[in-house]
């Protein structure tokens, strides 16, 4: 997935959101990225990993294992096998950073494999799991930091609505003329696949692909401020919960609610990210 580059002026105000160690402001709505939850075999090597190649920083809430990076959290839990992100609704989460080539030596070192998309900027690194993590050299930040959700539909238009109706995020191209869903520091970008062309969906609707629930990338969360209200709001529109708005904070450090978008792509709606 090759691509030029945008404008640097572009990507600067892009991250100018984000600070080392700050975490996104809701949006009107009261929404912000939250987190990647991640069930993999080997939680301790998997944190290692996210540390020493992604810089983030080791924490606990409540009762979750996570890794903080500026502008996402990573929860870590433990499942014994799970495929990974390619084939996926998730198709790979993207990051910032500031040394293309400091960053591939240590994925290297660490034996990870690199899928390079353009020469000496940007990469696949694929995590424990088969988790597919794109980084791409961005100078001008200081540490990485997360950029974008690549999510795969047949129809990205119709994928892109859905986001932009549900969150309140904002029309947004991270790369051009790729239309995503913006939300403070970050974007949620779409993969066309099945012969999508000129962003209409195909004539025949291809083979959904797989939903992330049960995967090493289990679900993709949102940080919400009045999650209860708006989890009231969704339902009152129509909108089928898989989980219903359930007050966790307590005891596991967040209280949460479960939905997925139409393409398989399973999101947890928590409030309690925010501040650590």
């Amino acid at each position: 997935m090759r691509w030029l580059l945008l404008p640097l002026s572009l990507f600067a105000a892009a991250a100018a959101f984000l600070l080392p160690a700050q975490t996104p402001a809701p949006n009107a709505s009261g929404v912000a990225f939250g987190h990647i939850h991640l069930m993999v075999p080997d939680v301790a090597a998997t944190e290692k990993l996210l540390v020493d190649i992604l810089g983030g920083t080791p924490m606990t809430i409540g009762a979750l294992r996570t890794v903080k990076t500026p502008g996402v959290f990573f929860i870590l839990g433990q499942r014994a096998d799970g495929a990974g992100t390619d084939g996926s609704a998730v198709n790979h989460v993207g990051f910032y950073v500031k040394s293309y080539a400091e960053t591939k030596a240590k994925a290297e070192a660490a034996g990870l494999a690199i899928r390079e998309l353009t020469p000496n900027v940007q990469a696949f690194i694929t995590f424990p799991g088969g988790v597919l993590i794109e980084v791409q050299e961005f100078p001008n930040t200081t540490v990485p930091t997360f950029s974008h959700y690549h999510l795969s539909a047949p129809d990205t238009l119709a994928a892109r609505d859905w986001y932009l109706k549900t969150f309140g995020a904002d029309e947004s191209e991270r790369r051009p003329g790729a239309k995503g869903a913006g939300l403070t520091g970050g974007t949620i970008d779409f993969l066309a696949y099945g012969g999508q062309a000129k962003g209409k969906a195909p004539a025949t609707p291809p083979a959904a692909l797989a939903a992330t629930k049960g995967r090493a990338l289990d679900h993709i969360g949102f940080e919400i401020k009045g999650l209860k209200d708006f989890v009231a709001k969704l339902e009152a529109g129509g909108m089928k919960m898989d989980r219903a708005y359930s007050e966790t904070k307590g005891k596991i450090g967040v209280d949460l609610a479960f939905i997925t978008d139409p393409n398989g792509t399973y999101i947890e709606l928590t409030e309690g990210l925010a501040g650590h």
